[in-house]
């Protein structure tokens, strides 16, 4: 089923009023009621609200039974200025939706509006608003909220825009596409002691200092390598911003990066052997935690075909060389319930990066998106 010009105008519309008003990951609520109050004039025949957070599924059934399909977007912003003239710029001050998931939210309001003419011919479609994609925590929260066992899918598709591919071009392959990482955050406390007599005190400068390059040269090879590691300092910060104080504490924050879940574990205990070394060797006590734990994403080789025929179907044409993805991605999780399958739509070669403050999602793929997901209900559930 083709969106009229009317449609696409609509969901333009939508679109650009999502990203005036950007949540942060935990926070969407006002993002999922207004993506709530567009469902509502759609009549599925269930929606689900609160689901892992903020989140909310809408589900459009067919008249007979079938398997069960699941496409996810996300609701979350991130806590960046944006930098843009355009009229439908952020109007909330440090954040914007500069990773595109306003244009998978509309993505996934066009298919519910296909959806809503034209039900499937058996099986079920649940379209997924996921809360608190950007900080890896909104898909574990999802999938453990009791009310997602009713919901558990045979299949699970996601898209993620990508710039720096020709603008419609899809990046598809199976196996691994997406890294896995988390970050590490690093306390190193000594003793303070006045600026004049700093042998007093047990600084924590030297160990911070060889710290830093000593994760990151634990980086190695690149994505195309089993054994790809990355290690990427995010955060330093040392004692008082005082000038008659030596410092007797710093943290450091560095996030690793894996191509798989196997991997991770290693790099874990590279790291970890490296800052309790430092700490051994300066004196110091030293306390580990980990934040924003992803896991790496998989393509079923199923569930990929599925992929890979919908976009024939749709006349949209494939490149996989950008694929794996260093970046992480949360939808990796719906991997251990499903047959899922994730594809990078190219948001044009000139286009500014991911999470870069000039970024805008390109409005032009809003009715590629929907042409996807709608060939991928149609081969599966008629």
């Amino acid at each position: 089923m083709d969106l009229s010009t009317s449609d696409i105008a609509a969901l333009t519309s939508f679109r650009r009023t999502l990203h005036q008003s950007p949540e942060v990951s935990g926070n969407e609520e006002q993002t999922a009621k207004m993506v709530r109050d567009a469902l509502s004039a759609l009549s599925p025949d269930q929606v689900v609200t609160g689901l892992g957070g903020h989140g909310l599924a809408a589900c459009f059934g067919g008249p007979s039974p079938g398997s069960t399909i699941l496409f996810r977007c996300e609701l979350d912003a991130l806590p960046i200025q944006q930098i843009s003239d355009a009229a439908h710029r952020s109007r909330s001050e440090g954040v914007a939706h500069l990773c595109g998931h306003d244009g998978h939210m509309a993505i996934m309001m066009g298919l519910a509006t296909c959806l809503s003419r034209c039900r499937p011919a058996c099986g079920r479609v649940i379209l997924l608003f996921q809360p608190a994609e950007e900080t890896g925590a909104g898909a574990a929260a999802v999938l453990a909220d009791p009310r997602f066992e009713a919901l558990t899918p045979d299949f699970a598709f996601a898209l993620h825009n990508l710039p720096g591919i020709p603008l419609g071009t899809a990046a598809l392959k199976s196996g691994p596409v997406c890294c896995a990482s988390r970050g590490l955050e690093v306390t190193l406390t000594g003793t303070s002691a006045h600026a004049s007599q700093p042998e007093t005190g047990v600084s924590p400068m030297a160990a911070i200092s060889d710290l830093m390059p000593a994760l990151t040269n634990l980086s190695h090879g690149d994505t195309d390598d089993a054994g790809f590691s990355l290690v990427t300092v995010t955060h330093a910060n040392m004692g008082a911003p005082a000038f008659g104080i030596a410092p007797g504490n710093a943290t450091l924050f560095a996030t690793l990066r894996t191509l798989t879940d196997d991997r991770m574990k290693a790099l874990c205990d590279q790291a970890i052997a490296l800052t309790g070394q430092a700490a051994q060797d300066h004196g110091l006590e030293i306390d580990h935690r980990y934040h924003d734990i992803f896991r790496h994403c998989e393509n079923d080789p199923v569930a990929t075909d599925i992929l890979a025929t919908a976009l024939d179907r749709a006349g949209i044409s494939r490149d996989d060389t950008a694929l794996p993805w260093r970046p992480s991605e949360d939808f990796g999780r719906f991997g251990a319930v499903a047959k899922s399958a994730m594809l990078f739509l190219g948001a044009g070669v000139d286009q500014p990066p991911l999470h870069n403050p000039h970024y805008d999602f390109p409005d032009d793929l809003i009715p590629a998106g929907v042409r996807i997901f709608e060939a991928v209900t149609r081969d599966l559930l008629g």
